[in-house]
């Protein structure tokens, strides 16, 4: 079924609703409403990608006071921003956020673009986010398109097509341009945004008290659980990961992810993947040590139990087992053993972070 043809008194209607809710019930605050400043519109949209808002308000607000300008990002080390960075998840942001903030600092002499199309071809800049920032900060008339906004749309004027297929992502994509406010951008996105985050929700939705529900579809026909559809279904690969973090002394291996996978370019103990679980006992993890690696005599201190993390399309299960030895291996690089002190300063999956966490 094709996306409805809204006659104009149905796009007013629905403006004008959001716009009432907006000004009389919305409360939702955070540091970046109302901003104008280009540079902060797109760190705390990067930082939102795939994060809950009150997760990210705390990064956010790290990262404004460490680096006040795109040009103290542009010149910071890269492990740097990485350890500030350690726990948001997708860490492909992160490295996007720094090649955006030296081209903009070294090629723009620190001037971000200002109109869609050059926003758009920053890295790690997706049609919401360069929609966000061209509205935002210069008033520029393009909407935002999220889950929030596809959800919204979806539930008020029934929309029955799914939101994952490109007939969909067009449809939903062109019903947004048409309820946009031509005349007050920034503020219909910014409220179209709240909505779905506080009343228009995933699940739970407050239907009853929402003063948008005499024109929604969804809520007359007693659908609201059931759009938007969806075509895809996820599918979750199943990794196990187990780390021996080999010690030596005062020192630990420490080893920096190098292959195009998950925790790109992050730190890691010595990792055995394996396709299929393991039943780890002191007797196979020396021999495997001993077989592996080539240590002699490893003493094992301790197994961890079974630990989980769940990622979009992945889940990671996996434990830790503490080793000493008493001479480095030959076959494992000299210049990957570390000090707890410089461990510190390096950047962890949240996998290996909330065990260190939890040890410590």
């Amino acid at each position: 079924m094709a996306y409805p043809q809204l006659h104009k008194n149905q796009i007013t209607e629905f403006q004008a609703g959001l716009s009432a809710w907006n000004k009389k019930e919305n409360k939702r605050k955070m540091p970046w409403k109302g901003e104008k400043e280009p540079y902060k519109i797109w760190l705390s949209e990067v930082i939102s990608q795939q994060t809950r808002v009150e997760q990210g308000l705390t990064y956010y607000e790290r990262f404004i006071k460490k680096y006040p300008t795109i040009h103290d990002l542009a010149l910071a080390k890269d492990e740097e921003v990485f350890k500030l960075w350690e726990g948001l998840g997708y860490y492909s942001r992160c490295r996007n956020l720094l090649a955006t903030a030296r081209f903009v600092s070294f090629e723009r002499a620190g001037v971000f673009p200002q109109n869609y199309k050059d926003i758009l071809a920053l890295k790690g800049v997706g049609p919401y986010t360069a929609a966000a920032i061209a509205s935002f900060a210069y008033q520029l008339p393009h909407a935002v398109v999220d889950g929030n906004v596809i959800r919204i749309i979806a539930r008020y004027f029934g929309i029955r097509l799914a939101a994952d297929s490109m007939e969909g992502k067009k449809s939903f994509q062109l019903l947004a341009d048409l309820l946009l406010d031509q005349n007050a951008p920034h503020i219909y996105n910014q409220a179209i945004m709240d909505f779905g985050a506080t009343v228009c929700k995933p699940l739970s939705p407050n239907c009853l008290d929402c003063s948008l529900q005499e024109g929604c579809i969804a809520f007359r026909q007693q659908k609201v659980n059931e759009l938007p559809l969806k075509k895809k279904k996820i599918t979750i690969r199943k990794r196990w990961f187990y780390y021996f973090i080999l010690c030596y002394g005062n020192k630990i291996f420490i080893q920096k992810r190098q292959e195009k996978d998950i925790w790109h370019h992050l730190h890691e103990f010595y990792l055995f993947e394996s396709k299929h679980p393991i039943i780890w006992t002191s007797k196979r993890a020396m021999a495997w040590l001993e077989k592996e690696c080539a240590i002699k005599n490893p003493v094992i201190k301790f197994i961890s139990t079974e630990r989980k993390q769940q990622l979009t399309h992945q889940l990671i299960n996996g434990i830790f087992i503490e080793v000493h030895i008493d001479e480095i291996p030959q076959n494992l690089p000299a210049d990957c053993w570390h000090s707890a002190k410089k461990i510190d300063k390096l950047a962890f999956p949240r996998f290996i972070t909330s065990y260190l966490a939890e040890k410590n």
